[in-house]
């Protein structure tokens, strides 16, 4: 799991719930990047419970999550640990069997495998969309509703018709109103997801006060 949230405890949590409802048995790594600091979780956490780069790449992995951050006002190289992120989105394609990608996660990973745009948003799309099943049986979405909510927090989008210019790529579910919000590329080893399935039930309650405490519009 590449951790790229700030209070990376939360993340992990939520994560973590999700993955133990398997039965399988799941050993866990948490990644770090090594070029930057995080400023919202204990120099000591980090230390105790993650790794670098450096120090898992001769490694392969079943899975892997890549999670959001909350960069995405700026351009994706301005971000200061890009090309550190591309380095590993580039090893994934052959030391992992099947990656994750969440929100502005899954924004880089369409950027940088497929040159997919973001768009900014006029104001912060924020709550809970319903989003409709967009192709038939799909080993992902087993057990899924045709309709089913998806968490959305963020300021920028991307697009169905930059989507559809790639025969690689797959829209599994979309809302009318806020584009596609599940994608996969057709040999399931790429997963790009703009919403947070993972979220717990008082996560987007939380990020609403902290916004309105900053005096944000939200």
């Amino acid at each position: 799991i590449l951790n790229l949230m700030p209070i990376k405890q939360d993340t992990e949590l939520q994560l973590l719930r999700g993955l133990s409802n398997t039965p399988l048995q799941i050993d866990v790594t948490f990644l770090q990047m090594s070029s930057h600091v995080s400023k919202n979780t204990s120099a000591s956490h980090i230390k105790k419970f993650y790794q670098t780069f450096d120090e898992i790449k001769h490694n392969n992995y079943d899975g892997m999550i890549i999670t959001g951050a909350p960069v995405e006002k700026m351009e994706f190289e301005e971000v200061n640990y890009w090309d550190e992120l591309t380095t590993v989105m580039e090893w994934s394609k052959k030391h992992v069997t099947s990656t994750i990608h969440i929100c502005w996660g899954a924004q880089a990973g369409l950027y940088h495998h497929y040159g997919v745009p973001k768009y900014g948003l006029d104001q912060k799309l924020f709550g809970i969309y319903k989003n409709k099943r967009s192709t038939g049986p799909d080993p992902l979405l087993r057990g899924f509703d045709d309709l089913f909510p998806i968490p959305q927090s963020r300021h920028t989008t991307i697009k169905k018709e930059d989507i559809i210019k790639h025969d690689d790529l797959v829209i599994l579910a979309e809302n009318k109103d806020i584009g596609p919000t599940i994608i996969k590329t057709k040999d399931n080893r790429a997963i790009f997801m703009t919403g947070h399935l993972e979220y717990d039930s008082e996560t987007l309650k939380t990020e609403y006060f902290r916004d309105v405490d900053k005096g944000l519009e939200i």
